[in-house]
């Protein structure tokens, strides 16, 4: 049992005391083996030539290729159905004879895309925030999946000065638990972050934000595109003054469109940093110290960049992003169609130094808002991102319809 398992049922104050003690450990205990392994791999791997990236990439993807025939049905019955075997996969070129994977596939299969040589006791079941009206549940592993993801994301984030300790906002899709009682802040003593309600982002609580920021001095905000935005907005209309302390913005999980990194750097001034990732944790990218280029992490997976004739798209062109995750081996996404699209950069190398895939811009997160009674936004991918009960998994698709200030439909 993890943990989050552990304390999730006891009471609040019980729960943050546990916290600050467990935030007092030192990192190498605090975040174990599974985390510091694959931290101090992409330490190394980060650097590697082009053609060793790649060497490893085929070494993964036969490994996950030869597992998932094994010990999944759904491949099993997929790959025998197509008369393909692992074997037959023995160049990136050849990853093509494979089907696509889709949501709709992953929701009416989810028993059978489940290795069998992992009890379920090592399971752990996970929704996506459905972006894009369509929600999706599938496993993980527990203890595992978490720490790897957050080891490269922390690789990604230092590439803007961030490290583990460093005193963060976050303004993303977080529930703050006594919001209903006007509180619109608290306190995660493990990360060492002030996280704000993206759900409540009127006047009063913006000029109540921007004071809490100031008192709290963080050197980064983590947030969505929409929802800093409102407070980018909301400072520069009243003429406030940038948070002195604050080295980078961390925007990730939807567009972060040009007018608004603009806006974002004036009212800021400080360095925009963009990612990309999903919950489905088959493809990450991210900025790096040199350029705007999303970087495409080849040790998390393997992407294909897919043109509307099936091909891979050429730079310059738009095509859909279709990953095959490394690190989920309990349930395994091969092929995944994201429904992201994204173009693929006409430069093949970063003076970075790091001799990854390189995307020039990433399109299909749109950014919408829903409004208030107060007439205030309220960011859209907060209420989408935040809803990850079991039961949300169960719906195909949803919309959301507003006629009116503060009444909101929804469709599913």
């Amino acid at each position: 049992m993890t943990l989050r398992e552990m304390i999730k049922p006891l009471p609040y104050p019980l729960k943050q005391g546990i916290k600050y003690v467990y935030g007092l450990l030192p990192p190498r205990m605090r975040y174990g083996r599974v985390f510091w392994e694959t931290y101090n791999f992409l330490q190394e791997s980060q650097w590697w030539s082009r053609e060793k990236l790649e060497e490893y990439q085929m070494q993964q993807l036969s490994k996950l290729l030869h597992h998932a025939y094994e010990n999944v049905p759904y491949y099993r019955r997929t790959f025998d159905e197509w008369g393909i075997k692992p074997k037959d996969i023995c160049n990136f070129d050849d990853m093509r004879k494979l089907p696509f994977l889709t949501k709709d596939i992953v929701r009416d299969n989810l028993e059978q895309l489940l290795a069998r040589n992992y009890p379920r006791s090592k399971l752990r079941y996970v929704t996506t925030g459905g972006s894009l009206g369509t929600p999706l549940g599938f496993y993980e592993e527990k203890g595992v999946s978490d720490l790897r993801e957050w080891a490269f994301m922390l690789m990604l984030w230092e590439r803007v000065g961030f490290n583990i300790g460093a005193r963060s906002v976050v303004l993303r899709g977080n529930v703050v638990r006594h919001a209903h009682k006007g509180k619109l802040w608290e306190y995660d003593p493990v990360s060492r972050s002030l996280i704000l309600s993206s759900f409540h982002m009127n006047e009063d609580a913006l000029r109540e934000y921007v004071a809490r920021i100031r008192q709290f001095a963080p050197a980064f905000i983590q947030a969505y595109p929409s929802a800093i935005t409102i407070l980018a907005e909301y400072m520069k209309t009243n003429r406030l003054e940038p948070f002195g302390s604050v080295k980078a913005l961390l925007c990730g999980s939807e567009n972060l469109y040009p007018w608004q990194r603009a806006l974002l750097e004036e009212v800021f001034r400080c360095r925009v940093y963009s990612w990309y990732g999903h919950t489905e944790k088959a493809v990450l990218a991210g900025e790096c110290e040199e350029n705007s280029y999303y970087h495409i992490f080849p040790e998390y997976g393997f992407v294909e960049i897919i043109g509307k004739d099936g091909k891979p798209a050429k730079p310059g062109e738009l095509g859909e992003i279709v990953a095959t995750g490394f690190n989920n081996y309990a349930c395994p996404f091969i092929r995944y169609r994201t429904g992201d699209l994204a173009v693929v950069a006409a430069d093949k190398r970063c003076s970075c130094g790091r001799n990854y895939q390189l995307i020039e811009r990433i399109e299909g997160r749109e950014q919408e808002y829903l409004v208030a009674k107060d007439g205030s936004l309220v960011p859209l991918a907060p209420v989408l991102f935040s809803i990850h009960d079991p039961e949300w998994s169960r719906v195909k698709k949803v919309q959301f319809v507003q006629f009116e200030p503060g009444r909101v439909t929804y469709v599913s």
